[in-house]
Order: structure tokens, then C-alpha cells, then sequence
């Protein structure tokens, strides 16, 4: 089963019903909240509240669950006048697909960015100009793209992929071949998903509870002459417009939510399992694991607290859709690639030796079973309970799940470096060194 079909069902379950839809615009139908066009507080509540119910239900261990996509296309959507700057129809196609996308709950895959072939070139000075998706030729129907874009998380499982700006680099004035911005089928002919070995492998469930359950999948995506009708393109050739994309359209807003209550229900999951292991063993009273685990309940109250303001501070744009405030969205996102591997960290000084030895339960069902019950107690739990909360423990901190977590959490949202660079570079100082110098201004 893809690991997403459970948070479908969850928007038919007769108490979250209500929860989870709302009625469309153009239909009436219940159509999935995250696509809602908030345009009051009590819209960003509401959504909020439907993304944390699918991040709890995937324990914040799935980055790419639908809404994000979701709350991305109709983000654009709401600025569809800026896609009109590129033609009348690019604004009228951005709206058209929300719409579509929206009525048929479709999930989306996307990519961002080109592959690693070398990244101290340009595009168009590669090996092969067309190693980098570009545009090979215009025809009636729509444009012929070739070329590989990464990192398609959820491809196998999706219905369609959104490609988006690069977010690596942006492109020069003669690069017009690689400025397309599109959405098709994930079965259109040519388009290829190469996926990385998947962390499932028929494991059981009991010994690797996330691994066979939020296997999300990266892949890259491989365009071979793959054609791009007219009515699914949204920007084409102005490299101006399409350099701006994400901060003229305030992209981060709406996904930046989505994100940051992921991470709500990440940052709780991970604390629970290090509270347990820390109780389990007999650790809590210790004052360094105190303040190891205050140090946890200090990230996860700052996000909250991050989610709120953004919310609280929430602006409309000019056709009066709501979008939450920039500033504390930034900060749980380039805080977090710092914050996740320090708390995965965290697990592993807890747990420390304890996930060398961790039978499997093949060997609890075997003839030393009571020997394992026996020997594995803990000071709160039989043996067999903590060998079953060390195995999800060590899923977490230790094995391939686990540790592309903290890969995800460290770049998904780009290079935390140039990131964190940019933020300085964009915010206004202008108040703060004012009022140093009106202090230093007074003798």
C-alpha cells in the first residue's frame, strides 16, 4: 500500500470529516482542506489543524505528504497575476490546474533542482547541454523537454510532477531553454523515475516500525522527449519572472506551514521515544538527561510558538488571500537542519550501547525468549517491551530510515549555509543599527 493511502482515508473517517474537507468553491463537493485559499485566521486554523492530523498519523517521519503540494500549487494560484506577466494564459493555467488538482485530490511529486554532474558549470556548458531539463522544441501541442531534474520524493506513489524553478541557481538571460515551469501525469510518455534502494525491503514491522511504514521514496526524474502541453505550462522562457518565482509569490508562506507543524509532530515523536528510553532504563532523574530532554521541549515550544505568530501575523495579498508572516517560518526552517540531527543526537548518547544489542523478534518468539525477557528488563518494562522500543529507537537514530531523516531534514530546503547567508542578506536591519546609533549618537 503507498504510505500515503492512509491519509485519504482519514479525510473520509465519519469524525474527521468535517475536519479534513471543506466545501469547494466551484462544486460544493468536499474537496481535501489543504487546498483551502485561507482568507481569514480562522482558514489557517483550520488548515493547520487537518495537517496536523496526517503529520501525527505519519509521526512527522513524511516530508512530502500530499498537503504540502497542496498548499504550494495554491499558493501560486493565489498570485496567479504574476504568472500573467509571462502571457494572459500562464496565469489563466496556474489557476485552471489548482482547480484541477483540487476537484480530483490528486497527489503531486516535484523537483527543484538539476543533478549533481558538476555543479561548477552552468547548464547550457555541460557535457550535454540537455544533461539539465531543458526545452528541445516547440510544437502545436506543447513543448518537447529532455533532460534530468532531482528529487522527486514520493514519484512512485504520486499522480502527477509539478517542475519547479531551480532552487541551486538562477539562470542567465541566454538560458531561456531551461526556463519552463510545468505540471503533467507521472505517466506520461518518456518520463522515467530512477529510485534509490527502498528502506522496506519486506522487513517486519515489529522489528523496523518506521522503516516499513513511511518509506516516502527519492527519485530522480529523466525526461526523454517528453511532451508538455500548452495548458500545463505556467511560466516559459522570461528568465526574470522565473528567477522570482518563489519570493514574488511568498512560496515559503503557505508550504512553511505545512512544514513547520511536520515538524510539531516530528519533534514530539522524537521526544516521546527519548522520555521513554530515559524512563525505560532508569536515566530520567539523571540531571544531564534532564537537560538533554529539556533541550528537546525547547525546540518543540519554539516552533509552536513560531507556527502561531506566523498565523497571527498573517497578511493578504492583493486579491485578499491570507498568508502567514515570513519571519517566524524562516526561523523553523533554517533552524531545524541544526535542531533535528542534535536531537537525533540526543537519542543516541540515551540509548548509547543499549541499540548494539537489540535481539529481534524472531529471538523473542525462539526458545530464549525468556532468557531475553529476563536479561533485557528495564526498570519500568519486561525485557520484550524494551527490545520493541529500542527497535523503533534505533529506526530512528541509527538505521537507514533514520539517517535519511537527518539528510532530509538537513538540505530539503536547500544548502542551510547559503540559506542562513541569504537571511542576513534579506532581512531589515534598518531599525536595530538605528537605534545603535541614536545610542551612541547621545555621548
Amino acid at each position: 500500500m503507498p504510505p500515503s493511502a492512509h491519509l485519504y482515508d482519514l479525510q473520509h473517517a465519519p469524525d474527521l470529516h468535517d475536519l479534513m474537507t471543506y466545501p469547494s468553491p466551484a462544486s460544493g463537493e468536499r474537496v481535501g482542506m489543504s487546498y483551502i485559499m485561507p482568507t481569514t485566521p480562522e482558514d489557517l486554523v483550520k488548515r493547520r489543524k487537518m495537517m496536523q492530523v496526517w503529520a501525527d498519523a505519519t509521526c512527522g517521519m513524511m516530508g512530502r505528504t500530499p498537503d504540502f503540494l497542496n498548499t504550494s500549487i495554491m499558493g501560486f494560484a493565489a498570485f496567479r497575476d504574476f504568472f500573467a506577466q509571462c502571457g494572459p494564459q500562464y496565469g489563466e493555467n496556474i489557476w485552471r490546474y489548482y482547480e484541477h488538482v483540487r476537484a480530483h485530490d490528486l497527489c503531486l511529486t516535484h523537483t527543484l533542482v538539476p543533478p549533481q554532474i558538476d555543479r561548477s558549470k552552468p547548464a547550457s556548458e555541460q557535457a550535454d547541454p540537455y544533461l539539465i531539463l531543458g526545452v528541445v522544441q516547440e510544437t502545436r501541442e506543447g513543448v518537447i523537454v529532455r533532460g534530468a531534474r532531482m528529487l522527486a520524493t514520493l514519484a512512485p506513489f504520486s499522480d502527477e510532477i509539478a517542475v519547479y524553478p531551480s532552487t541551486f541557481r538562477g539562470f542567465q538571460g541566454d538560458e531561456w531553454r531551461y526556463v519552463t515551469m510545468f505540471a503533467i501525469p507521472v505517466a506520461t510518455p518518456g518520463l522515467k523515475f530512477i529510485c534509490r534502494e527502498g528502506f522496506d525491503l519486506n522487513r517486519p514491522t515489529w522489528d523496523h516500525p518506521l522503516g516499513s511504514r513511511f518509506e516516502e521514496m527519492d527519485c530522480v526524474a529523466i525526461f526523454e522527449d517528453v511532451l508538455v502541453p500548452w495548458e500545463r505550462i505556467f511560466l516559459y522562457k522570461n528568465v526574470e519572472l522565473y528567477n522570482q518565482v518563489f519570493a514574488a509569490t511568498k512560496h515559503l508562506s503557505h508550504i512553511g506551514q505545512q512544514i513547520a507543524v511536520k515538524n510539531i509532530a516530528k519533534t514530539e515523536f522524537v521526544l516521546g521515544v527519548a522520555c521513554l528510553i530515559a524512563d525505560t532504563i532508569g536515566i530520567k532523574d539523571f540531571l544531564h538527561v534532564q537537560e538533554k530532554l529539556g533541550e528537546l521541549i525547547t525546540y518543540l515550544e519554539t516552533i509552536k510558538a513560531c507556527v502561531r505568530a506566523a498565523e497571527v501575523d498573517a497578511q493578504p495579498n492583493a486579491r485578499g488571500v491570507l498568508f502567514p508572516a515570513l519571519d517566524p517560518l524562516h526561523t523553523v526552517r533554517l533552524m531545524y537542519p541544526y535542531w533535528y540531527p542534535r536531537m537525533i543526537e540526543v537519542l543516541q548518547i540515551l540509548g548509547a550501547g543499549g541499540f548494539m544489542m537489540t535481539p529481534s523478534k524472531r529471538d523473542l518468539d525462539s526458545p530464549i525468549g525468556p532468557l531475553i525477557d529476563k536479561y533485557y528488563q528495564g526498570a519500568s518494562a519486561p525485557g520484550s517491551e524494551r527490545v520493541k522500543l529500542f527497535k523503533l529507537a534505533w529506526d530512528l537514530a541509527g538505521d537507514a530510515i533514520g539517517s535519511r531523516q537527518v539528510l532530509y531534514e538537513r538540505f530539503f530546503s536547500g544548502d542551510p549555509i547559503r540559506n542562513m547567508a541569504l537571511r542576513y542578506v534579506s532581512y531589515d536591519k534598518t531599525e536595530m543599527v538605528n537605534k545603535v546609533k541614536a545610542f551612541l549618537e547621545k555621548g
